[in-house]
């Protein structure tokens, strides 16, 4: 698939064809978003949607300029930022390179440091073609002290580069290959570096040959002049719910999938259908074949008022079938008016979501999820009642706090019953590479999160989130070996739901209280340094035992 990419950049090279707007995404882990959801809350601008990412770069641009034009309300901290960002997206506002500085153009020592513009290796621009190409490196330092994690220590270098373009005015090219190894460190920290870090985990040559790992993430979009319509081809970050915290319908708890994704916009109404193919993996045995179908409704009933609703489907063990291709469907209904076989493998999920702005400065979002539902069981005390599998969150976003511009503080609660997510046939849970697509916190749980977010300058940012979970997990076999409980507290192992009556946080029951303090700092544009630190305290109460570990991440990168 990437000789695929490679040909399509040579292609992109040779031709001449008009070229006005950046229609590539700009990655949905990429700062602008939260410093445009800060000037939604701040109502200066009304169109962002934070519960569908990412985002095309011309449609960042244009509520850059629309915060450009409402300038006069910023903070100072805030101009800062916003300078840094025109700098950044300065083609896609101006449509010209006054903004980017070219390498191989301009071979000079001090243009490699210059903080005046936005740097590339090769930039170029013309009424016909658009092309940038760039180089990242970056050093990873990873510690663990603690009694479950124990002592580790591992060092990671990694090199990559990023390749985007746009032909035709409607077609975006997009390319990101890494690689990495491992510079310093045993079997064991690699072990334990890919518990904190998906991109490790689901590297097979890291995880078999412990020495390096590499991944991509590229795609083809299509999009038509007046933005009615989009077509994006490839593998890319996606995260969907209006969660402030975590993420329950796509999140960034996993590595990227391979997708075809079509987007639909009419005014006040947006519409998303997606058919993904994932990784799946039951009880050790690699699935052959494992998609992900999904669509989502988005309505704008108001500036301050959004509502969603999102339903999907984990498909395994059939490689393709055009009942779940259609754009245009009610996945419930096509799943269960398919094969029984084929409908008892399969996982469907449904949820609404919503989110509303009722004063300045103050956001509040709901979202239930319904993995299973069945009205005629719900209040039932026996074990019929385990055929409803139900998930919540509800939280607040709260900008500049006793007048403190630049700082945001959310709060989030999220519960999930037993189950949620998993599937009995160990197949089709919601799950790509073992790793929730969803929310990190295991079914059979619940959690109170706290986070703080503080631009204390426009190149320096500090992140505190903490996190109270409780949860409860657990297999019970016989002296036979047959299993006769399961307590619904592993998201890849949902065979038994059916064994017991499933009662909320029964089973080994532990506490945890994760406490993450994370600093980002960009010196000079694009050169950039983080320090992570974690405490991770959890209260076996099963065990009567209680475990403290310590993690200590440092990271240092130039993306150029």
């Amino acid at each position: 698939m990437i000789k695929n990419y490679y040909f399509l950049t040579i292609f992109l090279l040779i031709i001449s064809i008009k070229a006005i707007a950046q229609i590539e995404l700009v990655p949905a882990n990429h700062p602008v978003y939260h410093f445009l959801k800060r000037m939604q809350l701040e109502r200066v601008i009304n169109e962002y949607n934070s519960a569908k990412l990412p985002m095309s770069r011309e449609e960042i641009a244009d509520l850059l300029k629309e915060i450009t034009n409402k300038s006069e309300q910023l903070s100072t901290v805030d101009k800062k930022i916003l300078n840094d960002l025109k700098i950044e997206f300065g083609f896609e506002i101006d449509k010209n390179l006054k903004t980017n500085s070219s390498l191989l153009n301009e071979p000079q020592l001090k243009n490699i440091f210059d903080d005046s513009k936005q740097k590339h290796i090769f930039a170029y621009a013309d009424s016909n073609l658009s092309f940038f190409f760039d180089v990242q490196g970056a050093l990873y330092q990873r510690n663990s002290k603690g009694d479950s994690l124990g002592n580790n220590a591992i060092t990671l270098g990694e090199l990559g580069f990023t390749f985007r373009g746009t032909l035709f005015n409607s077609v975006g090219v997009y390319l990101h290959p890494y690689s990495g190894r491992r510079l310093k460190g045993e079997k064991k920290d690699v072990e334990f570096s890919a518990k904190f870090d998906p991109r490790l985990k689901a590297s097979n040559h890291f995880m078999d040959e412990y020495n390096k790992y590499d991944n991509f993430e590229g795609y083809i979009r299509y999009r038509t002049n007046s933005r009615w319509l989009s077509l994006t081809i490839g593998r890319e970050l996606l995260l969907e719910g209006f969660g402030y915290n975590d993420k329950m319908l796509l999140s960034n708890n996993t590595v990227p999938f391979d997708f075809a994704k079509l987007d639909l916009s009419y005014k006040s109404f947006k519409y998303s259908f997606l058919y993904g193919a994932l990784r799946g993996d039951s009880l050790g045995r690699q699935i052959l074949y494992k998609n992900i179908v999904t669509n989502r409704l988005d309505i704008k009933f108001s500036r301050d008022f959004r509502f969603g609703v999102w339903e999907s489907v984990i498909v395994s063990d059939n490689p393709f079938s055009l009942s779940y291709v259609n754009p245009i469907n009610f996945i419930f209904s096509s799943d269960i008016n398919g094969s029984i076989e084929q409908t008892y493998n399969n996982n469907t999920l449904l949820a609404f979501d919503m989110e509303v702005l009722p004063v300045k400065n103050l956001a509040l979002q709901g979202t239930l999820l319904i993995d299973d539902l069945n009205l005629s069981t719900l209040y039932n005390s026996d074990k019929s009642s385990n055929d409803n599998k139900l998930g919540y969150q509800i939280g607040m976003m709260y900008n500049a706090p006793f007048n403190l511009s630049g700082l945001t503080f959310s709060f989030e609660y999220l519960r999930l019953s037993p189950f949620v997510y998993s599937h009995h046939s160990n197949k089709s849970q919601y799950t790509h590479s073992e790793m929730p697509l969803g929310v990190k916190l295991p079914p059979n749980g619940e959690e109170i999160s706290f986070k703080v977010v503080y631009n204390i300058t426009n190149r320096l940012t500090l992140n505190i989130l903490y996190q109270y979970q409780r949860s409860g997990e657990g297999l019970v076999f016989d002296s036979t070996g047959t299993l006769i409980r399961n307590y619904g507290g592993y998201i890849n192992v949902g065979v038994g739901d059916t064994l017991a009556k499933n009662d909320f946080l029964a089973g080994n029951r532990i506490n945890r209280n994760l406490f993450t303090f994370n600093l980002k700092y960009e010196p000079i544009k694009q050169f950039y340094c983080e320090l992570e630190y974690r405490l991770l305290a959890q209260d076996l109460l099963y065990l009567n035992r209680k475990t403290y570990d310590h993690l200590f991440f440092l990271t240092i990168k130039v993306d150029y």
